[in-house]
């Protein structure tokens, strides 16, 4: 799996770094920039409310899980589901 960074356009036309959203600390809020992986995964993370553009904040780290709230609503994923969502800071 490539967990590699990359460079996004802001607004302000300046680069901010991609992540995915397993990398991102408890308390922070991110964008997403898109969802990866097959079809089945990427409509159940739709379907969650992760979607491009959507701003997640990361509530806590659970027993392999990450706790989020995402669109007025905390839910619970796996790690490696949260893995396939990348993010960007700036929100």
């Amino acid at each position: 799996m490539d967990l590699s960074v990359e460079g996004a356009e802001t607004s302000r036309g300046v680069s901010a770094q991609q992540l995915p959203l397993t990398f991102v600390s408890a308390g922070e809020t991110v964008k997403v920039i898109k969802v990866r992986g097959k079809n089945d995964l990427t409509h159940h993370l739709g379907n969650l409310g992760f979607v491009e553009g959507a701003e997640v904040k990361v509530i806590a780290g659970v027993q392999g899980d990450l706790v989020v709230q995402v669109k007025g609503a905390q839910v619970a994923i796996s790690r490696q589901a949260a893995n396939h969502i990348v993010t960007t800071a700036g929100c």
